[in-house]
């Protein structure tokens, strides 16, 4: 059968448009952008996912920012006599390129952690003392650990190796649906298995000895996490990692990041608590119905609301840190009951009993930091002097000592100060629910609560720092956008690495 000349010049017209359609690049039609999107906690993870949502979304969608505390979170400084100190997280690993890169494009300068001497304490005396001399150091380890140290470093360098491997991931913007698979994508079962095995099991069954495990391992946990060798496997790794040299932090506070991706991304911060977050069926400009979320929330005594297209959430949702309820869904909201860690920051400014811990005199004790094994019996996780957030080096201001540092697990008594110091001008404290209570096996929250509904919290359930939450933030800014644009082939893709590794 035949066909006249315009047929056929208007069915290869047909067929080069479909073509175009298919295999020009960017001729596929993106969904418009949501009008606008709530976030709720401005922390790290809700300040960065700002920051992410703003560039994966462009310039014109509206991003509110609920916060009914300060900006920054457990990001925080305390101010003690007109001198300002981290309470909250202190130092960044040279590895965390989130943070990194958010230094940089925010122009804030940085100063390295403030090194010193640390010492070991059992409850009757300094089982380990660190020496200026990193050769003694060294022998000093061989000599009571055998290479158990070396091992260790080796241990937690093959985890981070692995850990690495998001950077590359979010970089060509792929994301996953959960922290499972988040992890897996990065070290397989392993990272899997160390989630669900206690770091006692896991360190134990890599050959460490009990020793060692003791009298190094356990007081990085105590500082670190609050808590011993029964935390999980990876949250362990992450805490051996940040004992690691080269430890650095924001000059002027951590927390100044947190305020300039809230100002770099253009959202607009509302001072206020959410108390309820509804699905709502409304009929948006266009005169269609659509599923929005409305988010009702009080300033002082009034109350507010506002609807949303997608709603992130970046505060633990945990009864006593948010208290947020879910109204209305179907089928309802998974209800999370994470407990999360009571510890206590106080400041102490005095001169330290050195005669406590050692038999030298206070003009012979050169230790700045002292940890606690589990079996010292010591009211405190640990001590050690430290400077403001606009100094390098810590140097006692007056005759009366340096500016002490102590984690506890309970608010101090006065007899405990005593007890501690010879004299001191003054104690600050402030309690935090910190980070969570580590209990493998672990069961991480859902990322996506509801259809554009996101978590980023669950990810403390594997391991709670700065740049945990930061990769949280970029990877639920990625889901967001790609599950807006159905963008299903950039979501949980296996064999990634494989992948990424062949590309050029």
């Amino acid at each position: 059968m035949g066909c006249s000349a315009g047929q056929l010049g208007s069915s290869l017209l047909g067929l080069w448009l479909l073509l175009c359609t298919w295999g020009c690049p960017g001729s596929a039609e993106l969904r418009a952008p949501p009008d606008k999107i709530a976030i709720i906690g401005a922390g790290i993870g809700g300040t960065s996912a700002a920051y992410y949502l703003r560039q994966k979304f462009g310039k014109d969608v509206k991003i509110d920012l609920f916060e009914r505390g300060e900006v920054g979170g457990r990001l925080a400084t305390m101010t003690v006599r007109g001198q300002e100190y981290e309470a909250g997280g202190s130092v960044i690993h040279p590895l965390n390129l989130h943070m990194k890169r958010f230094v940089k494009d925010l122009g804030l300068s940085t100063v390295q952690g403030f090194g010193g001497l640390m010492g070991i304490y059992n409850g009757e005396t300094l089982v380990f003392e660190e020496s200026s001399w990193f050769i003694v150091n060294m022998i000093k380890l061989i000599w009571h650990y055998g290479f158990q140290s070396l091992r260790m470093h080796m241990w937690v360098e093959d985890i981070l190796d692995k850990f690495m491997r998001i950077y590359r991931y979010q970089s060509h913007d792929y994301a996953f649906s959960s922290v499972e698979k988040l992890l897996h994508s990065l070290g397989g079962d392993e990272f899997l298995g160390m989630l669900n095995r206690t770091l006692l099991e896991t360190l134990q069954k890599a050959g460490f000895s009990e020793k060692f495990l003791n009298e190094i391992v356990a007081p990085v946990m105590r500082v670190n996490y609050g808590q011993s060798m029964t935390i999980n496997g990876f949250v362990g790794a992450v805490s051996m990692a940040g004992a690691d040299s080269g430890l650095w932090a924001v000059e002027g506070g951590n927390k100044l990041v947190c305020s300039g991706l809230l100002q770099s991304s253009k959202s607009n911060l509302i001072t206020g608590s959410v108390i309820y977050i509804e699905e709502k069926t409304r009929t948006k400009r266009t005169g269609n119905p659509t599923k929005m979320y409305e988010v009702i929330y009080q300033i002082g005594s009034e109350t507010r609301s506002d609807f949303y297209d997608i709603v992130l959430v970046a505060t633990p949702l945990n009864r006593k840190m948010s208290n947020i309820t879910f109204l209305n869904f179907d089928p309802p909201i998974e209800e999370f009951h994470q407990y999360y860690q009571h510890i206590v920051t106080t400041f102490i400014k005095g001169q330290l009993n050195s005669t406590l811990f050692s038999s030298r005199a206070l003009d012979k004790f050169d230790l700045s930091t002292i940890l606690t094994t589990d079996n010292s019996d010591l009211f405190i996780n640990s001590i050690g002097i430290v400077s403001s957030v606009t100094e390098n080096n810590p140097q006692p201001s007056t005759e009366r000592g340096h500016v002490w540092k102590i984690f506890s697990q309970e608010i101090l008594t006065k007899e405990q100060i005593l007890k501690l110091f010879l004299s001191y001008d003054y104690a600050v404290k402030q309690p935090w629910l910190a980070y969570p209570h580590y209990k493998p096996p672990e069961k991480c929250p859902s990322i996506i609560l509801h259809d554009r509904l996101y978590y980023l919290n669950g990810i403390e359930c594997a391991a709670s720092a700065m740049e945990m939450s930061a990769i949280a933030a970029h990877n639920a800014a990625l889901l967001a956008y790609h599950r807006w644009n159905g963008n299903t082939d950039m979501i949980d893709q296996e064999g990634l690495y494989e992948k990424l590794k062949t590309e050029l």
